[in-house]
């Protein structure tokens, strides 16, 4: 989990690939049920039926087993959302400032968080209100910074190694 841009596809993939595990990412399994764009759902239906929706799939996606679950940045707002991932799963927060958010995505047009006047204020309030109920949720914090996606990978599979979640792996 984290901030929108964080790196929570693109290192859960590596993540459930080095793991031997399924990958499922909570919005692609939302956009398959509504079968249309979470973006078009929103603006259609609003965000308590989005957030509805999301609560349903992340409280069924929780209890899958052995997988690696990404899950929209938002996700942690509802409580439900923060006891399953919390009481169900290993949850690793992927930490990352606003402002190295921002650096990686200001040229993306594809992030409806960033069409506005602000995007970088935007990443601000958003840090603001969820690092906290990141922090909540989090069995693990690891800092993004500007590492690779590889060493990130090898940093949550050593945190995961040390708390005997996992067994050790071949780097």
């Amino acid at each position: 989990m984290g901030l929108p841009g964080s790196g929570k596809s693109t290192i859960g993939r590596q993540l459930a690939r080095r793991l031997d595990v399924k990958f499922i990412d909570s919005d692609q399994v939302i956009e398959q049920r509504i079968a249309c764009s979470i973006r078009e759902f929103f603006a259609r239906e609003g965000e308590q039926a989005f957030r509805d929706l999301e609560e349903q799939v992340i409280d069924e996606l929780s209890q899958n087993g052995a997988c690696v679950l990404s899950t929209g940045g938002g996700a942690i707002l509802r409580a439900a959302n923060r006891a399953h991932l919390h009481q169900r799963t290993q949850t690793v927060y992927l930490h990352s400032a606003p402002e190295e958010v921002f650096r990686r995505l200001k040229n993306d047009q594809s992030r409806p968080l960033l069409q506005v006047p602000d995007p970088l204020a935007r990443l601000k309030e958003l840090y603001a209100a969820r690092d906290p109920l990141y922090r909540e949720t989090a069995h693990f914090v690891v800092e993004t910074g500007r590492p690779s996606v590889s060493t990130l990978v090898n940093t949550i599979l050593m945190q995961l190694e040390l708390a005997g979640i996992v067994p050790a792996y071949p780097r």
